[in-house]
């Protein structure tokens, strides 16, 4: 193949991308990652003001809109899908990248802290991928699928260190709910995969990134030394949104350094 033609198994130019929780963390790389590579990218999260102030910052890198919108909610996911359907009457990749975390000790953690993430995590992508099916059909094609991309966590596929009980089983959830849609969808040409991250730059790993003993301490506990980069979010969300990822679903990809092949 000539470089033109391996550079074009990765072209995402043209495609309509929806992505939550795109206002920070890895939603907002893997946006950024978007706009670079041609596509045109809609970002929801919850705040309008983190909205607005996200789509001002990639607005240097592509065409890009956003939507304030709380997907844990049904009405939340009924109005992001109707503001996507007035832009886009097809949308080529779906990533549901918006999540939320709750920590407490076991004899202390709340029913609340089970419902909120659950409603986020896990509902909130089956909705909004359901919600989104007719745009989801009208761009798939069987040489060119249109792509559901579900973020999901390593401590969906290890047992953390920490006591957040219900983000690891809302993860582990997703990994499920990605291959039992995939299965569902393939032949209507939409392919269902999962990223599951190690430790990246995000606001729920703030706490422990913080600091240099910090940010060490974690690297520490990666087999390949080091903390995720923008780079490797970006290089496996790109593969898994081209050519070059068309033939690939129900898959999930462990993004960790080696944390759970290497355990």
């Amino acid at each position: 193949m000539s470089q033109q033609q391996v550079a074009a198994l990765f072209d995402v130019t043209g495609k309509v991308a929806v992505v939550t929780g795109g206002s920070r963390g890895i939603g907002l790389v893997i946006a950024r990652g978007l706009l670079e590579a041609g596509a045109e990218v809609l970002i929801s999260s919850r705040k309008a003001d983190a909205v607005d102030a996200a789509v001002a910052e990639l607005s240097a890198y592509g065409t890009v809109s956003g939507f304030a919108a709380d997907v844990s909610s049904e009405a939340g996911v009924a109005a992001l899908a109707a503001a996507v359907a007035e832009r886009h009457p097809k949308v080529h990749l779906l990533f549901n990248n918006a999540g939320a975390t709750w920590g407490a000790p076991i004899e202390e953690f709340p029913t609340s802290g089970f419902e909120k993430i659950l409603a986020t995590n896990v509902q909130g992508v089956f909705a909004l991928t359901s919600a989104l099916l007719p745009q989801l059909r009208a761009a798939a094609t069987p040489e060119d699928p249109a792509r559901v991309i579900n973020i999901g966590s390593v401590d969906g596929l290890r047992v953390p260190m920490m006591e957040n009980y219900s983000y690891s089983a809302s993860k582990a959830a997703v990994h499920m709910l990605t291959r039992h849609l995939a299965k569902r969808l393939a032949s209507e040409h939409i392919t269902v995969n999962a990223i599951a991250p190690g430790p990246f730059e995000s606001k729920m790993t703030a706490f422990m990134l913080a600091s240099p003993e910090g940010r060490d301490a974690v690297a520490s506990t990666v087999p390949l030394g080091r903390i995720g980069s923008d780079e490797d979010i970006i290089g496996t969300s790109l593969f898994l949104s081209s050519r070059a990822g068309a033939y690939l679903t129900g898959a999930i990809v462990p993004l960790d350094g080696g944390i759970v092949g290497l355990a």
